[in-house]
């Protein structure tokens, strides 16, 4: 008994020893297919092909631009915080806003997104950075909101750290010239700066921007404007410069498919001068698609046609500058269209209530025009001004 029990113990191990082998030797011979990425568990020695998943590429959109087109400004700032931007999404998606402006340069001349093109991959100014601006130029797209590059052209703090040659200088020593908020200039004569400019909107349009906006595309104005001088321009007419660069950018940017825009100082609708910053807007109409002149009421002066305080009469100030400005754009072009407002959303120096931001609405309307953008540094907008999605827009009321 004791001989046949070790005969079946003995048998066991060797019936289980054949399972392993045949598992482990013959089958894989037999049915490589099926045994390939056989893994048993706690076998550190099996290995499998990892199965690697690649995100698909995003791919770029544009929308056209559109008509009648009512926009608010965003920060970079504001577009790199998720929970801030939301915000503004929400009142285009449920107000008559249709468009969003988004800083691509700002005054420090940070490079708002990443880029591998050389003139900008190194770009690291004191400004905010938006990490995933194709996704969510893609996502405003998805919901119908038209997406504008603001680039702040002459003013750029971090390109002068890097090209301080390029910059507008104090003639007293030659070193670089600051305005009264600290911030350094390119001066516009500069091609240099003029190559980079253009560069940067290629870019803009690249990651998926609709349209481009330059600002600050003038000479200085508030500063020691006595100890003040121009590498570049010194010599020249300001106004010429300017126009110079006007049908730079036009004939460097036709390649895109994008309209190119301007901000103007509000009072060059009324000024037939330059305003010493080189800003004349008939020098301006034939080289861009659209002229946004910032006519806040705050930034009138005292006496503004024969307004003591300018500040209480929101709708006659716009009234009365977009009126000249639709006059002159006809003359010039035989058309007003390209004109499209900035309106003051913000409270400087006084509360701009709901009543006063839709008096510049009005005025805009009752000027011949149908376009117009609201403008507020800290992008926290009056919703109470808006109208909503569903309510159609009688201008004559």
């Amino acid at each position: 008994m004791k001989r046949i029990y070790k005969y079946k113990h003995l048998s066991f191990f060797f019936i289980s020893f054949l399972v392993i082998f045949c598992a482990y030797f013959i089958l894989p011979y037999l049915f490589p297919s099926n045994f390939k990425n056989l893994i048993v568990k706690g076998d550190t020695q099996a290995t499998t092909t990892p199965v690697v998943i690649e995100e698909p590429e995003f791919i770029v959109t544009h929308i056209k631009t559109p008509v009648p087109l009512k926009g608010i400004y965003m920060s970079a700032c504001v577009a790199a915080t998720p929970s801030f931007r939301e915000k503004l999404l929400k009142i285009a998606k449920t107000t008559e806003i249709n468009s969003i402006m988004i800083d691509v340069k700002d005054y420090t001349g940070t490079i708002s997104f990443n880029s591998e093109n050389k003139l900008f991959k190194e770009n690291i100014g004191s400004g905010c950075k938006v990490k995933d601006i194709k996704e969510f130029i893609g996502k405003l797209h998805d919901n119908g909101i038209y997406v504008i590059a603001r680039i702040s052209s002459f003013q750029d703090k971090y390109l002068v750290s890097k090209r301080p040659e390029l910059a507008v200088k104090r003639s007293s020593d030659g070193g670089v010239w600051k305005d009264y908020k600290g911030v350094s200039w390119l001066d516009a004569g500069s091609k240099d700066s003029w190559d980079y400019l253009v560069a940067l909107a290629k870019e803009s349009y690249g990651v998926g921007f609709d349209e481009l906006n330059f600002d600050y595309i003038r000479f200085p104005s508030d500063g020691n404007m006595k100890d003040i001088y121009y590498p570049f321009s010194n010599g020249k007419v300001k106004a010429d410069v300017m126009k110079e660069f006007f049908v730079y950018l036009n004939q460097n940017l036709k390649d895109i498919p994008a309209p190119i825009s301007a901000d103007f100082f509000g009072m060059t609708m009324t000024n037939t001068d330059d305003l010493n910053i080189g800003q004349v807007l008939e020098n301006a109409l034939p080289y861009f698609d659209y002229i946004a002149p910032m006519v806040y009421p705050s930034h009138y002066p005292s006496g503004f046609n024969g307004y003591k305080d300018v500040n209480a009469h929101p709708y006659d100030i716009v009234k009365f500058s977009m009126d000249r400005g639709v006059e002159r754009a006809i003359a010039a072009t035989s058309s007003p269209s390209k004109l499209r407002p900035w309106l003051q959303d913000n409270d400087y120096p006084v509360k701009y209530t709901p009543e006063m931001i839709r008096a510049q609405i009005q005025a805009t309307y009752d000027s011949g025009l149908d376009s117009w953008m609201l403008w507020d540094a800290g992008n926290t907008y009056t919703v109470e001004a808006l109208l909503s999605k569903n309510i159609s827009i009688n201008k004559n009321i």
